[in-house]
């Protein structure tokens, strides 16, 4: 059905078909957005429940591993040349599970923390953040007889603090699972599509491209503690952080040797 409206020009045909569909669009948009605020609401929510869970946890948790490693403290001190190797064993196990479980905490409460506001975004020079990593790596670096090079990088939207901590968790990752060459890494960043797409190539032990997804998650290890330390927390947080920052993260096989880890970030504050 038309209906006829006059203007300047003469009378105008509106379509009553058009102007209902445009009704329903309008109101499935409004839904839509409804819809999305609620989600972002509860996402919130969500995240603020996790943060104070944690802290909850590791604060509940730690005054019993105080106590367990103060007790192994002393009755080391105490009988020091007395116990015989099993019981030397023993003891040595009980403390190395205690730091254990203390860096796990730590680690547990470093990725929820990533998803609790953290500092405003604001512009960031990539290059002066990278130096200033490459300073807290120095003692790192020097012991592995390693390098990292970087080529102009560009100037960023983020969190300084978080993507300081994406780049040393990265670098440091590529100078731990070295191989028998020392370790080289390269970083590397350009605009592309968009976005922000850095890399970080190492010369290492490299990856097997079926496990490229499993290393992103909470407390997965590819590799026994006894060869590599650490706690399997390190390439959560980096991609917790690398979706904070409107991006994604993958790893590549390097030929003939080692890994690269790509990761985007948003051009703009507001796409993340």
């Amino acid at each position: 059905m038309r209906s006829a409206e006059s203007s300047e020009n003469g009378p105008v045909v509106t379509d009553h078909a058009d102007v209902s569909e445009l009704r329903a669009a309008l109101r499935d948009a409004e839904h839509a957005r409804d819809l999305a605020q609620r989600r972002l609401a509860e996402l919130e929510e969500a995240n603020e429940e996790l943060n104070q869970f944690a802290s909850i946890v590791s604060h509940d948790l730690r005054e019993p591993l105080r106590v367990v490693s103060g007790v192994a403290e002393l009755f080391e001190s105490r009988y020091a040349g007395d116990l015989d190797d099993s019981a030397e064993r023993l003891l040595g196990a009980l403390t190395r599970s205690t730091e254990r479980m203390s860096a796990l905490l730590d680690g547990l409460l470093a990725y929820s923390r990533v998803g609790s506001g953290g500092e405003e975004r604001r512009a960031i020079d990539v290059n002066v953040l990278l130096a200033e990593v490459l300073e807290q790596l120095g003692s790192q670096i020097a012991d592995s007889g390693g390098a990292v090079v970087a080529d102009t990088l560009p100037t960023v939207e983020g969190d300084w603090v978080q993507l300081a901590q994406l780049f040393q968790n990265l670098i440091g990752n590529a100078l731990k699972f070295r191989g028998t060459e020392p370790p080289r890494v390269e970083v590397r960043g350009r605009e592309e599509g968009g976005m922000w797409h850095f890399s970080v190539a190492d010369n290492g032990i490299g990856i097997d491209t079926r496990n490229a997804d499993r290393v992103f998650e909470m407390f997965q290890r590819l590799h026994t503690r006894d060869a590599y330390p650490g706690t399997g927390v390190g390439l959560a947080i980096v991609k917790k952080i690398v979706n904070r920052h409107g991006g994604r993260i993958w790893v590549q096989a390097r030929e003939p040797r080692g890994t690269i880890v790509h990761f985007t970030l948003a051009d703009e504050p507001e796409t993340a």
